[in-house]
């Protein structure tokens, strides 16, 4: 690969959650689109995608690269990202980057006023459906960019709770509304700031799209993979019967 340029023309895309984000980076300039996710997301993204190339008066071959959130989040949404940044890279003949979507969350608060200087951490929280919680501490790097501090996992609403108590940091994402009887107690009591609306939204991953392109983060588009984090995207019959039989005795024992 080439060095990268010191105004890089980049798109990015992220389908993991309910809305799908897109951005297109021309130097310092950013375009942003922000579409219905879920089952239409398919039909509706490519064409979301000529048009914002069309703005931007660029060819897909004029990129530097094409970056894609590979996740964690709905599985549907990371193959989908996954395969369409495949298609398009292979096409124009263009590398790819793969953006962290739960990093986007912490990028994604930073920029709605949440005050994050280098060195600092903040805790992105998606909601991962079946009681869990996708989650992981990123702190900011001098260039700009979000490092892990520990491996993005899969949490209960307990487990992640005493992570956080071990390693308290500002919260991201919206696991606080949907985990709010756990989660908010929880940042009131250590006094952590909250940002419930951050998403992987376009300004977000422009930033790290930048990041991974400065730092000549490529791949090649037959090596790309969503970081799926949970290994089943469902309860079996017998896990759902269980899950049922405890609601009734806790229900009975309540009573």
């Amino acid at each position: 690969m080439s060095a990268p340029r010191s105004a890089p023309r980049l798109l990015a895309l992220d389908t993991a959650t309910d809305t799908v984000h897109l951005a297109l980076v021309l130097g310092a300039d950013v375009l942003v689109r922000a579409l219905p996710g879920g089952a239409q997301s398919s039909a509706a993204l490519l064409p979301a995608i000529r048009g914002l190339l069309a703005e931007g008066g660029l060819a897909l071959r004029a990129l530097d690269a094409i970056a894609f959130g590979h996740g964690p989040g709905a599985f549907t949404g990371l193959r989908t990202a996954c395969a369409v940044a495949q298609g398009l890279a292979v096409g124009a003949e263009r590398p790819l980057l793969a953006l962290d979507t739960l990093a986007a969350l912490a990028e994604s608060a930073r920029q709605q006023g949440q005050p994050v200087a280098i060195g600092d951490a903040v805790w992105s929280v998606l909601d991962a459906r079946m009681g869990e919680v996708y989650a992981a501490r990123w702190c900011r790097g001098a260039d700009g960019g979000w490092t892990a501090d520990r491996s993005v996992a899969l949490y209960s609403p307990a487990a992640l709770a005493e992570a956080i108590e071990q390693a308290p940091a500002p919260l991201a994402g919206n696991a606080l509304a949907v985990q709010a009887e756990v989660l908010g107690p929880l940042a009131a009591r250590l006094g952590l700031a909250t940002w419930p609306a951050a998403v992987p939204e376009g300004g977000a991953l422009a930033v790290l799209a930048r990041v991974a392109q400065g730092r000549g983060a490529w791949i090649d588009p037959a090596l790309a993979l969503p970081l799926y984090v949970r290994d089943k995207v469902a309860q079996t019959t017998a896990e759902r019967a269980a899950v049922r039989a405890a609601a009734t005795v806790a229900v009975v024992g309540a009573a």
